[in-house]
């Protein structure tokens, strides 16, 4: 309340200055079509003014129009909406440029068509070359299973070849990869991970989440010059799809620093709040918060994992899958990672933890509360920790509310819904539906969920998050008998999911989230106005341009 007073009052002043004062021009002006606001007390207005990179007006356009001087620029929507930028809450900022550069799976269709695609672009490496892609997933596959080595031999025989599965927490080797990695039917799967076995106690080539490690030396590490192109890739793609900012998730800290070289020199095009791994603990909570190029990238997250995926049954439930026997994978240790997360309560850093199955959540709401009890908020650096939980995908009903009673944020990916809609039915079966991708019962509870992608584990396209969070439909408007429609959000909730919700849970609500005078001036335009057309018609629009700090980052060439 205090803040909505206090931004009204701003607007009143400005309005009432003279016409040729100082104070009253603007570096930037846009109008002439719908302008979303994402505040509640004032949804929509017809024009927004920008100077230094803050707006400084909300309102009609008459009241614009006072402000504009011969330097103005000013942009004419043409129809056009204009929202809050946009910021992917879930994101793999590398993976993202790295799937552009690299053998991409992402799609194909059939066994058949991966191994065809595998086998050509085996005949463009040079002899003895590893072949590393990633993006396949099986579920809507013909074959009905996974990827085995046998089906890479059969193509590939004569180099090592590592596929990634979509979801990040599997792959599949080649027999020459596995020999080459010393993996036999007599490997102990390391913890937080397995080997995948067939009838006879071979190995099929599938490794999950930690057993990855085990040929990590035989996937190639991209040079600086690889890791740049892949950087400036990923920069290139989430301008062109419409985000003005993506919560970095599982960057390397070196990584972090690399991207506040990019802000430095101009070279950034996104707002980048990053979560550093495990690995950089230490150096994060020792040095604190960092904040970079006036704030377009600030690193304050660690990023720790308690299970695996769905897809791969990795997911840790509290019973056997529906389809397997097995409840997943723990990978994390109580008595090892409380301590760092006690000393990150002491230090301000924010905590935030990969859970997808209703026992990993339940064990990170526990673990978490624990850590809460043992550094209570006045020997915190922040009182309010807002501490985050990835995917939040699967829980039990009677944690729902413990969310918002911890003050624990679910950060979530409505596009889940739609890649696990055909096969999620089976891994859980009807009852623990009730409990999965619940953004509205968590909502209704209290709880803040702001809204990513996960990309490149998804696309990473703000419209079709959009519409997923608003439908809870396949692309195709298909949906199941038990995908529990109740879970929908209206636009408006969809829209903070994207902007305000994201802002909030870093740290941010002041600065960014809403067209508001005072914030900063991060804009997103879409062709079609999402707030008002059918629902089907959200998948059809398409970016236009996008504003960070008053300046166009990115815009169509066509518009």
């Amino acid at each position: 309340m205090i803040r909505a007073l206090a931004a009204s009052a701003v607007a009143v002043l400005l309005a009432a200055a003279p016409v040729n004062a100082a104070p009253r021009g603007a570096d930037l002006i846009l109008w002439g079509g719908p302008i979303w606001t994402a505040d509640d007390a004032r949804p929509q207005v017809e024009a927004v003014a920008v100077r230094d990179g803050r707006i400084v007006y909300a309102g009609d356009r008459t009241g614009a129009q006072a402000m504009r001087r011969p330097d103005t620029t000013v942009v004419d929507l043409r129809g056009a909406a204009l929202f809050p930028g946009f910021t992917d809450s879930h994101a793999h900022l590398l993976e993202i440029g790295e799937r552009e550069l690299t053998l991409n799976l992402a799609g194909e269709p059939s066994i058949a068509a991966v191994l065809e695609k595998v086998k050509a672009h085996a005949a463009g490496l040079k002899p003895g070359e590893v072949l590393w892609g990633r993006g396949w997933i099986e579920t809507h596959w013909p074959e009905h299973r996974f990827l085995t080595r046998q089906d890479l031999d059969s193509v590939v025989p004569d180099r090592p070849v590592l596929l990634g599965r979509s979801d990040g927490h599997a792959l599949v080797a080649n027999s020459m990869a596995l020999k080459l990695a010393g993996i036999t039917r007599d490997t102990p799967a390391p913890a937080g991970g397995a080997i995948l076995k067939d009838a006879s106690g071979e190995p099929t080539g599938l490794l999950l989440d930690a057993a990855m490690g085990l040929v990590e030396k035989l996937i190639p590490q991209p040079s600086p010059a690889q890791k740049d192109r892949a950087y400036r890739a990923a920069f290139a793609v989430y301008s062109s799809r419409g985000w003005t900012g993506l919560h970095y998730m599982s960057v390397e800290y070196d990584d972090a620093l690399q991207l506040e070289d990019y802000a430095r020199r101009g070279e950034l095009p996104l707002r980048v709040y990053n979560a550093v791994t495990p690995e950089g603990a230490e150096r994060l909570i020792q040095g604190g918060a960092r904040d970079a190029a006036d704030g377009r990238v600030i690193t304050r997250t660690l990023k720790f994992y308690m299970d695996g995926a769905l897809g791969s049954r990795g997911a840790a439930l509290f019973k056997p899958y529906d389809d397997a026997d097995t409840t997943g994978l723990i990978k994390m240790e109580r008595d090892k990672v409380l301590p760092v997360w006690e000393a990150a309560l002491r230090s301000g850093v924010q905590v935030t933890t990969h859970a997808i199955g209703d026992r990993a959540n339940h064990l990170t709401l526990d673990w978490y509360q624990a850590a809460f009890e043992a550094v209570p908020p006045a020997q915190r650096k922040v009182k309010d920790p807002r501490w985050r939980i990835e995917h939040a995908q699967i829980l039990q009903l009677s944690d729902i509310p413990r969310f918002a009673r911890l003050g624990v944020i679910p950060s979530m990916q409505p596009s889940h819904a739609i890649g696990d809609l055909d096969f999620a039915p089976a891994r859980l079966g009807e009852d623990r539906l009730a409990g999965a991708y619940a953004w509205n019962s968590l909502i209704k509870a209290g709880a803040i969920v702001p809204g990513g992608s996960d990309a490149p584990v998804e696309r990473g396209d703000p419209l079709m998050e959009f519409y997923a969070a608003v439908a809870r439909k396949a692309l195709d408007g298909h949906s199941g008998p038990d995908w529990h429609p109740e879970q929908a959000v209206n636009r408006a909730t969809a829209l903070k999911m994207f902007t305000v919700w994201p802002a909030y849970a870093s740290f941010r609500e002041h600065d960014l989230g809403e067209i508001r005078v005072g914030e900063r001036a991060d804009f997103s335009v879409f062709s079609a106005d999402l707030m008002t057309v059918p629902e089907a018609e959200i998948l059809k629009a398409r970016p236009l341009m996008t504003v960070l700090d008053g300046k166009v980052a990115w815009r169509a060439g066509d518009w």
